[in-house]
């Protein structure tokens, strides 16, 4: 272990031809980051392997390019130009099973980039905000080269990296990325939360994302109790839940009484939350997002959207077309778990029409569309419009739930491509048990 001055001295231990793995959320180290991709006239062959990230990464110039190739494990929104151009590329890939890319070397890694918590008394530094993978990452990786950061949160769970173990580091004092608010929640939002909120009972188990619409879903919950969580993510929406103790994770089976999470993007104030409360714990995405340690929890809620949805509950979530839009990510893990769990609800809920007035209920997904939740798997789907309830119903029973959820304007147009599709069985819809 070496402390250097600079990220450039510290980044002279990465050479041609190795795979880099690059910390990821709001513990994307830019200072190395940046360090690294001055090199790229000198360096050749490089692959750069991640999660999502936040803020310019710097991959969009030719140069960078002609050096670095990035392997996006997800596809957030500052790649997303670069992996649908021939700088980058996706792995399709289910954020519980990414750990296992490097544990058995189907991604062997070279080197790992991460962003540090200063150490302990003990010599222990913490991954902070983002365990998720990055914890299989630093175990994996013959090099480890940190930023340490005072401004990182120091976070409870399996985020401990010696600092014996790190290669190199160097200090900065730079603040985190910060995600956009989600903005405010519209009144097509708040509908949706309140029909979410009517499916949810107190004492149920949460997983949710970042965006207006669990924004709207966690705030219409005001009046439940004793609601617990166990989610891939933690964001800002939480809070107001947490401070009103809705949330207490009295009834969990798994880590009760406490907020699991595998990694946390917000503003600074969830950041401060988070730094040394043993409340939350942060853990590896693969135990986080494991079926079987989600269906244990009673009541699991697995809040979840999609891009477009088609008449037999194929859910698209994420590409537009042939065009990479974000990635499979923890969707499936937690609506599969969520449906096993003794009461689970795997939810997805979605606005009815597109920015530009198309319907997001469709007759068939867009060729080229990636389908990430199935439709065998697919439980309730909610729009502003309504809750379609599809387990159970057969193909044509479906389109019939999902065409009532549609907006007013699609309507007709979907009940054609249904009855196209099915026939008369479009005209006598009967659901079992009705």
């Amino acid at each position: 272990m070496k402390k250097y001055d600079t990220a450039e001295e510290a980044l002279r231990l990465v050479a041609s031809g190795q795979r880099v793995f690059l910390h990821g959320g709001a513990a994307t180290p830019h200072r190395l980051l940046r360090a690294l991709l001055a090199r790229a006239g000198e360096l050749r062959d490089m692959e750069l392997v991640c999660l999502s990230t936040l803020g310019d990464l710097g991959l969009q110039h030719p140069d960078v390019q002609r050096s670095f190739f990035l392997n996006s494990l997800f596809v957030s929104d500052n790649v997303r130009d670069v992996v649908n151009g021939p700088g980058g590329d996706h792995v399709p890939v289910f954020l519980s099973e990414i750990p296992r890319l490097f544990d058995d070397r189907t991604l062997p890694l070279d080197v790992a980039l991460l962003h540090l918590s200063p150490p302990d008394r003990h010599g222990f530094c913490s991954l902070g905000v983002s365990v998720d993978v990055a914890r299989a990452a630093a175990r994996n990786a013959r090099v480890l080269i940190a930023q340490i950061n005072p401004r990182m949160p120091r976070t409870h769970g399996e985020g401990q990296v010696h600092i014996d173990r790190l290669d190199a580091y160097v200090e900065v004092d730079d603040p985190l990325p910060e995600s956009p608010a989600s903005g405010p929640i519209g009144p097509l939002e708040q509908r949706i939360g309140a029909h979410c909120a009517q499916l949810i009972e107190d004492r149920s188990t949460l997983q949710v994302g970042i965006g207006t619409i669990p924004d709207a879903v966690l705030s219409a919950l005001a009046d439940h109790r004793d609601l617990g969580v166990h989610t891939e993510m933690c964001s800002d929406g939480l809070i107001g839940l947490i401070e009103r103790g809705a949330i207490t994770g009295r009834y969990k089976r798994k880590h009760p009484g406490r907020i699991v999470t595998s990694f946390a993007v917000g503003s600074r104030r969830l950041y401060d939350l988070v730094d040394d409360d043993p409340a939350f714990a942060f853990l590896d995405a693969q135990y986080v997002n494991d079926g079987d340690v989600i269906r244990s929890n009673p009541k699991v809620i697995a809040l979840n959207s999609a891009i477009e949805i088609d008449l037999t509950g194929q859910v698209c979530s994420d590409s537009i077309g042939t065009r990479q839009y974000s990635g499979v990510g923890g969707q499936m893990d937690f609506m599969r778990g969520a449906a096993l769990s003794d009461g689970g609800k795997p939810i997805i809920a979605l606005l009815s029409t597109t920015r530009g007035g198309g319907s997001k209920i469709v007759p068939m997904l867009r060729p080229g569309a990636g389908v990430v939740t199935t439709r065998a798997h697919v439980h309730y789907v909610v729009t502003e419009h309504g809750v379609a309830y599809l387990k159970g119903k057969n193909l044509h029973q479906r389109a019939a739930a999902l065409i009532a959820i549609a907006h007013p304007d699609h309507q007709e147009a979907l009940e054609k491509a249904a009855f196209e599709r099915f026939g008369t069985r479009m005209t006598s819809v009967r659901a079992p048990g009705s």
